[in-house]
């Protein structure tokens, strides 16, 4: 799977751009605040339908435009198909095949891309939050259901905690209702649950081996499942869906007496473990940092292994974070078989035999010069 153009038109800081890209890597440099994680952004915007960067999708589009547009033409098993997506202050169209799709979730996953930022080093030391987008956007890539279950989870959940607000003011004022939105939270609660249970076990199975590498043999990663409900990888969705039927039964006073949403998957987390330590707690940044190597080096290898192909990376700005070794691990791991974009102030420092052959992309103030 690979990218082979890329157009966009009032896109962040682009008024018109398109470029053709190399299959394996691709290089772009230029100084901060030229364009170069716009570039990335795009990329990732046409893979996800929304950005990394900010949940607001107006500061995608140009001022005083009505609307951005970002189009790929993309290789997959070994067809070419256009993507589109277009960003207006009205919503987001998306188009696969020249076809709108009705719903975003029937449009993610037709491109799948894993992106290693410096934020992604806070994988194992942020909150809990940030765990819960790593984990929902990898499942949403090779199950575009999840998104759905997830997207009506939240809008539930937002009903459910306006209503327990309500209560919280009004003693004495019939719960009917909230037992309603309380079996709907809890029918869309259970898949989720269900699907990063056996999406983590996939994981584990990738990022275990990868770590004992990346550290020399000398750390063993564990990572396990933290949930506000006592569920449990062997369970299964009958038993799941119970256990949130109890507990849901168990605390609705305490929900209502502090006016929110006390348990779910938007509480849940996860927990990474080197050597049976903790190591958001106990690990030494070096730890903390393989682990989140780890993981995306992961990623990329679950995405194979689930779709057929390998996703496509974006590096954006991180090569110059990692050590020498852990550089060198990653950009021999994915050299020749994942096509890269690698954002950089410079490549001077940075020696590696995946970046003699890449193509250069120079930025500047939104303009691209391409060295062959």
């Amino acid at each position: 799977m690979y990218i082979h153009e890329l157009s966009l038109r009032s896109f962040r800081n682009y008024d018109e751009l398109s470029l053709t890209f190399d299959h394996k890597i691709n290089v772009i440099i230029g100084e901060n605040a030229q364009g170069k994680t716009n570039l990335m952004e795009a990329i990732y915007v046409l893979a996800f339908t929304r950005s990394h960067r900010t949940p607001r999708d107006k500061e995608l589009i140009q001022w005083d435009e009505e609307y951005g547009k970002i189009k790929g033409s993309i290789f997959k098993r070994n067809r070419r198909f256009p993507l589109e997506i277009i960003v207006s202050k009205k919503g987001k169209k998306a188009k696969l095949n020249h076809i709108e799709q009705k719903r975003l979730s029937d449009y993610i996953g037709a491109l799948n891309v894993v992106m290693f930022a410096p934020e992604d080093l806070n994988l194992v030391k942020g909150s809990p939050q940030v765990r819960r987008r790593f984990i929902d956007m990898e499942i949403g890539q090779i199950q575009p259901t999840y998104i759905y279950h997830l997207g009506q989870y939240q809008k539930i959940l937002r009903q459910r905690n306006h209503l327990l607000k309500d209560l919280q003011r009004k003693p004495g004022a019939d719960r009917t209702m909230l037992g309603v939105l309380t079996e709907q939270l809890i029918e869309h609660a259970t898949t989720i649950v269900e699907r990063r249970f056996k999406f983590l076990q996939l994981l584990r199975s990738w990022a275990t081996p990868i770590h004992e590498g990346i550290s020399r043999q000398l750390e063993k990663l564990e990572i396990a499942y933290d949930a506000s409900v006592r569920v449990s990888e062997d369970m299964n969705l009958e038993t799941i869906k119970d256990t949130f039927s109890e507990k849901f039964a168990e605390i609705e006073s305490k929900e209502v007496e502090r006016g929110t949403t006390l348990a779910g998957p938007h509480r849940d987390d996860l927990v990474f473990y080197v050597n049976g330590k903790d190591v958001q707690t106990y690990g030494s940044q070096g730890q903390q940092r393989t682990t989140a190597l780890s993981l995306k080096l992961a990623e990329i290898e679950l995405i194979h292994s689930e779709v057929g192909e390998y996703p496509i990376l974006l590096l954006d700005d991180v090569l110059s974070e990692l050590d020498d070794f852990r550089q060198s691990h990653l950009l021999h791991t994915i050299q020749g078989k994942v096509q890269t974009f690698v954002s950089t102030t410079s490549i001077d420092g940075i020696e590696h035999e995946a970046l003699e052959q890449a193509e250069i992309f120079r930025v500047k103030e939104g303009t691209i010069d391409v060295e062959k």
